[in-house]
């Protein structure tokens, strides 16, 4: 199930070359382009303000978007790069690629973690430490899905989830080759404390 993309507004801009691209950073608008997926390629402008948003947010490069032009079909696209001011960093242009559905792309997909009531080591009051709450997946772009689920059945204090534990969705695969960490159930801070005292005591009996 594709999880909801979000929309990115451009307008077509009249002509190429730099004065057409002054002339859109003049009217508050970032002069880009779109290319890719077997259609010819179309200058654009976004909104200066609307693209400073999403910068800051942060991931503008792995995030897919539901490009809207007036007049236009929607796209689906992704960021290929931003070109930036060599002194204010601010953005100058920016390169948009569009992709069909079975174009693969990475993206951060969020981390859905179900069942807490069925997890023995979260009854006795240990604490879910979350270490990812995303994930970065290489996917289809006509198959993307809104979460990866980890299913807390069954597990005890100590346990640690790895990205192997959990079932992607088909098509899906980690970006990162090793097989890194998602959360861990921890011991409550009581029983902690308690060990740590019980430690200590042991080493002052052996003095």
């Amino acid at each position: 199930m594709a999880g909801e993309i979000p929309d990115l507004h451009a307008t077509v801009r009249a002509g190429t070359g730099k004065g057409a691209a002054r002339q859109a950073r003049r009217d508050g608008d970032v002069p880009g382009i779109v290319y890719g997926g077997g259609a010819d390629p179309q200058p654009i402008n976004i909104p200066y303000n609307a693209l400073i948003k999403r910068l800051k947010a942060g991931r503008f490069l792995s995030t897919l978007f539901n490009l809207k032009v007036e007049g236009q079909e929607d796209v689906r696209v992704i960021c290929r790069g931003v070109q930036r001011h060599v002194v204010k960093d601010l953005p100058t242009h920016v390169d948009l690629m569009r992709l069909r559905r079975t174009s693969r792309v990475n993206l951060f997909i969020h981390v859905d973690f179900i069942n807490h009531k069925d997890a023995p080591g979260i009854k006795r009051g240990g604490v879910l430490t979350v270490v990812r709450s995303e994930v970065e997946l290489n996917v289809l772009a006509g198959d993307i899905p809104d979460h990866i689920t980890v299913d807390l059945t069954g597990r005890e204090v100590g346990d640690v989830i790895h990205i192997s534990d959990v079932t992607l969705p088909e098509g899906a695969k980690p970006t990162i080759d090793r097989d890194f960490v998602i959360a861990n159930i921890s011991a409550p801070s009581g029983l902690r404390s308690s060990d740590n005292e019980a430690g200590d005591d042991a080493e002052a009996s052996d003095e």
